[in-house]
């Protein structure tokens, strides 16, 4: 694996960084649903159709993950990233359906060297997903990340 060019000193609070756009591809999103979330208004078109939805609609976690590889291909595959210990957020705050184009965003809300463990440096970071057409925000997270410093420091600087 190459070395990474994202460390924790590229994320201080206040960065914004664009991670891409997908599109919701039905037959990928109808077998997430079936194996993980099989709710009537995610794998039945008729119940879907009935439903407040009116059509078939994407699992939260599908939508979720969407989100997620994004934020991999993006920033986490080039980076210094060290995992996550876990967040304090998340928000379906609008529904995803088939064909949906979404944009894929990500915010540094805080960044801090741990205090246990100098080394390493911890983001407090929401992610976004907005649907183009209609727009509205389907996805939003709060969580931290845990990132390598740049010079591997060990004092808390």
């Amino acid at each position: 694996m190459p070395d990474p060019e994202v460390y924790f000193e590229d994320l201080p609070a206040g960065r914004r960084i664009a991670l891409g756009s997908v599109v919701v591809d039905r037959d990928e999103m109808l077998a997430f649903n079936r194996r993980f979330d099989p709710q009537p208004f995610h794998v039945d078109e008729d119940a879907a159709t009935a439903s407040l939805f009116g059509g078939l609609c994407a699992s939260g976690w599908f939508t979720a993950s969407l989100w997620m590889r994004c934020y991999v291909d993006a920033l986490l595959s080039r980076s210094a990233s060290l995992g996550s210990p876990g967040g304090d957020e998340i928000a379906w705050p609008a529904p995803v359906f088939p064909g949906d184009r979404l944009d894929a965003t990500m915010e540094v809300v805080a960044a801090r060297v741990s205090a246990s463990r100098p080394q390493l440096g911890l983001i407090t970071l929401t992610g976004t997903l907005t649907r183009a057409e209609p727009e509205a925000v389907v996805f939003r997270s709060r969580f931290t990340g845990m990132f390598g410093r740049r010079d591997g420091a060990t004092d808390p600087a």
